[in-house]
């Protein structure tokens, strides 16, 4: 149930984007950078750590959605269900547990990130360019997840879908909006 009275009972994160349309541009250029520019990590390993990191943060609406558009986009169903349950039995490339590892972290207590995390990562052979692009994805779902759920928007599997099947191709640029 919507927090704002200027939004509907039920409303989606699509619903605060058409109420605050200046932040809707500002924030989707944004994630839409962030998510889909250039980088070293594609834009699906993007996906899993942002669904990942937004299950982290019991987000339902954002680990949802963007689990869908991840799936979509190729992982495999219940792969990032797993690594929230445990990173080191979940079926993902050893190369990429650390990165998991590392947002997880960087979610539960920021401030007990330490050299050690990082050279996890780069024990793995990731770079820093393709650490800093983790650590963007998880400052990015943390804003997105505390905006939605102090908003108090949710959302069902058909609408993930929905946003999925648009977002998977189209990245975050104007999603489509219907009722």
């Amino acid at each position: 149930m919507a927090h704002l009275k200027n939004l509907p009972e039920q409303s989606t994160l699509l619903d605060v984007l058409q109420a605050y349309p200046r932040m809707a541009q500002l924030t989707t250029a944004l994630a839409q950078e962030i998510m889909r520019g250039p980088g070293e990590l594609t834009p699906t390993q993007r996906e899993l750590l942002f669904a990942f990191g937004s299950g982290v943060n019991a987000c339902h609406f954002c680990h949802g959605s963007h689990t869908a558009v991840a799936e979509r986009m190729g992982v495999a169903p219940g792969l990032i269900d797993a690594a929230l349950i445990g990173i080191d039995t979940a079926p993902v490339d050893d190369r990429f547990k650390p990165l998991l590892r590392y947002v997880k972290k960087l979610t539960e207590t920021p401030s007990r990130i330490t050299d050690a995390d990082a050279d996890a990562v780069r024990a793995m052979g990731w770079s820093d360019a393709a650490l800093h692009e983790a650590i963007l994805v998880c400052a990015l779902h943390n804003f997105f997840n505390r905006w939605v759920n102090g908003t108090g928007v949710d959302a069902d599997e058909a609408f993930f879908a929905q946003v999925a099947k648009h977002m998977a191709t189209d990245g975050y640029q104007v999603l489509p909006v219907s009722g």
